[in-house]
């Protein structure tokens, strides 16, 4: 669909672009402060989320009368009963809620039990081939030669990766590699209801959906929290990192990490913007050996380059894919949340997508 006017541009596309590296890199350290929380705080990966979500949700909402950003109008939709319309805004939400409290507090648990960077790598390297395959399943969605190798690659990466911590040697966990695929799991679900749901017309902006996403979020593991371990309070001995590295969780990974993306989406292809996604397990690889000093073996390392490889490769196969009703059949961008039926515009209106918002 064309339109005869098209506003011009928030930013510069260069700007764009570097708004968008600078949020998938603050994402990739989001699990690096949650490492180094376990080991400080006494706070499990239920409170860490809660707090990081609750933290997230108040400095977002500050935040967003900077983050508006001009968009082309939306297509016409056929009207929908305001009955309808309100089912459909409770299964959005609680979908997207439901989804992100499985996404996010799995991921942190996965941290926990195999390390950062194998933790982020499965999540991120299983999301899309989870996302690929519920997708042909559910939707009929054609896979493709080069998205079937790419699945099968991913899927090789990932038993090379497992293998990497078999007789001591790595940092491999069943059990926190397991937390990572339920993690991806979670974001499986949540891209392809967007999927589903922007098939049926259905529109929201990505802003307000993140929002009560996170609402809901925060409102399931308040309880959940309160019995996990040490509940809620962190430890008094190292008080003041605890809070230190909270609050950078929910304002750098979080908060100014979405508002840049975002910004950036307004002007930057989602095809684009997902392949500069991939910085984000590149960053908690080199933060997870340099900093915290974890040992990733040869297979573990090799594992992880082919998912990433593979990622890569389904990414591209998706952009290349065959445009539906003028529209391209499309993935978000490994590793987030979509907005659902949210209008990505990239520069000049020519991408409409739907943008992927939440990360780590």
């Amino acid at each position: 669909m064309s339109h005869s006017l098209s506003p011009v541009p928030a930013l510069p596309v260069g700007r764009g672009l570097l708004y968008v590296i600078v949020a998938a890199t603050a994402w990739g350290t989001a699990g690096a402060a949650a490492a180094v929380l376990f080991e400080t705080s006494g706070l499990g990966p239920v409170a860490l989320t809660f707090w990081r979500t609750l933290g997230g949700l108040v400095l977002l909402l500050a935040l967003g009368g900077l983050t508006r950003r001009r968009s082309l109008p939306a297509p016409a939709v056929p009207s929908v009963p305001a009955r309808n319309r309100r089912r459909e805004r409770i299964a959005r939400v609680t979908v997207m809620g439901l989804g992100l409290t499985v996404f996010q507090t799995a991921y942190f648990a996965g941290v926990q039990h195999t390390g950062l960077a194998v933790g982020t790598v499965v999540t991120l390297g299983a999301g899309p081939v989870l996302i690929a395959l519920g997708a042909r399943w559910w939707m009929g969605e054609r896979l493709g030669g080069g998205g079937a190798l790419a699945v099968l690659g991913a899927l090789l990466g990932l038993v090379v990766l497992m293998s990497g911590g078999a007789h001591g040697a790595g940092t491999v966990s069943p059990l926190g590699v397991g937390f990572a695929l339920m993690s991806a799991t979670g974001y499986a679900v949540i891209t392809l209801y967007t999927r589903w749901a922007g098939s049926r017309g259905v529109s929201a902006d990505p802003r307000t959906t993140t929002l009560s996403s996170f609402a809901v979020c925060a409102t399931c593991l308040l309880p959940l929290g309160l019995l996990e371990g040490r509940g809620l309070l962190p430890l008094a001995d190292a008080l003041p990192e605890t809070i230190g590295l909270m609050v950078y969780m929910a304002a750098v990974p979080t908060a100014l990490a979405y508002a840049l993306y975002f910004a950036g989406l307004a002007v930057v292809r989602a095809a684009t913007a997902s392949i500069i996604a991939l910085i984000e397990p590149l960053t908690a690889a080199v933060i997870a050996v340099v900093w915290l000093g974890e040992a990733l073996s040869p297979a573990t390392v090799t594992g992880t380059v082919l998912l990433l490889s593979a990622v890569t490769g389904l990414i591209l196969s998706e952009t290349r894919s065959v445009p539906v009703g003028g529209r391209e059949v499309r993935g978000n961008r490994p590793g987030s949340l979509p907005g659902v039926g949210g209008n990505g515009d990239a520069a000049h209106g020519v991408d409409r997508e739907n943008p992927a918002p939440v990360r780590e």
